[in-house]
């Protein structure tokens, strides 16, 4: 297979082709991310695509999952995506899933007809960025859109019968804990008006190169510890009262502590393990920060 750059997917894609329909990330901006910032945004050519497509046919037979990558693989044009998908599900008999990166600007741009269409052709999940449901926090990591238009974005997604799968990031905040609990509680609230069928909560990882690094280079932000980060995720859990089966991961390599579960009916159980961590304040149940990757 030909990759432009090294190549992202969620964790949930490992088993999946990955199949580059854009390069690069169309907004690209957000303070906290390293991930496309040595491309340049553009989306591929059909025929570079379908050739891919025949290369993954000769090379892997049938496959089952396909990924579109890159960052915000939505932001083609939805004749083009169809033509895509219908290019995959002729190629691959097997085929029953086709996930792809959806940036909240992009969502919003689409019209629900163009969604639910694609839904028709096989789209089947969209992995959206959520971060936060702070409005300040929201503008200060340079998401690009607001609150609200995040909520719409999210519905949108949902409406149209594509799966949908939220992360938020635990620890933007930064040590300030008035404002970590914010961003907690008003994160739980914007997931509660989304209600996607799959949440991920990860952990703040400061990456060379990225703005918020930079500000923690000059003073200007503070990392949580990992207690701190299990305060906020407490915060987030206690708040999060979702109107439907939400598979609820916090499972990461960057999480100190690794969570599992479908709200709301384990909700009392994962609550009951945070605080107890908590009150006992013994690192020993949390992961080290080598094994994070810091």
């Amino acid at each position: 297979m030909r990759y432009e750059g090294t190549v992202y997917r969620p964790p949930s894609e490992a088993y999946s082709l990955i199949l580059q329909v854009t390069i690069g990330c169309s907004h690209n901006k957000c303070t906290f991310c390293s991930m496309y910032k040595q491309k340049k945004y553009r989306v591929r050519e059909i025929a570079e695509i379908e050739t891919d497509i025949r290369m993954a046919k000769i090379l892997y037979g049938d496959v089952e999952k396909v990924f579109l990558a890159d960052g915000d693989a939505l932001a083609m044009e939805t004749e083009s995506l169809i033509q895509i998908l219908a290019l995959l599900y002729r190629t691959f008999p097997s085929l029953r899933h086709v996930g792809i990166y959806a940036s909240p600007g992009t969502i919003i741009k689409k019209q629900p007809d163009e969604l639910a269409a694609l839904y028709q052709q096989g789209l089947t999940m969209a992995y959206l960025g959520v971060e936060t449901g702070d409005p300040d926090l929201l503008q200060d990591i340079n998401k690009g859109v607001s609150v609200e238009e995040m909520a719409i974005a999210g519905q949108m997604i949902v409406d149209s019968s594509i799966l949908l799968s939220c992360t938020i990031i635990l620890g933007l905040a930064g040590q300030d804990w008035g404002r970590a609990e914010r961003h907690a509680r008003e994160t739980a609230n914007l997931i509660n008006r989304i209600s996607p069928q799959y949440l991920g909560a990860l952990t703040l990882m400061l990456e060379p190169g990225t703005i918020l690094f930079r500000q923690m280079q000059r003073g200007e932000f503070q990392l949580p510890t990992s207690f701190e980060i299990l305060k906020e995720l407490k915060v987030l859990i206690e708040h999060l009262n979702v109107q439907r089966s939400c598979i609820f991961r916090s499972n990461h390599a960057s999480n100190y502590l690794p969570i599992k579960g479908t709200l709301p009916n384990d909700k009392k159980d994962i609550l009951k393990l945070i605080n107890t961590i908590l009150e006992r304040k013994d690192e020993r149940y949390l992961r080290p920060d080598f094994l994070r990757g810091l």
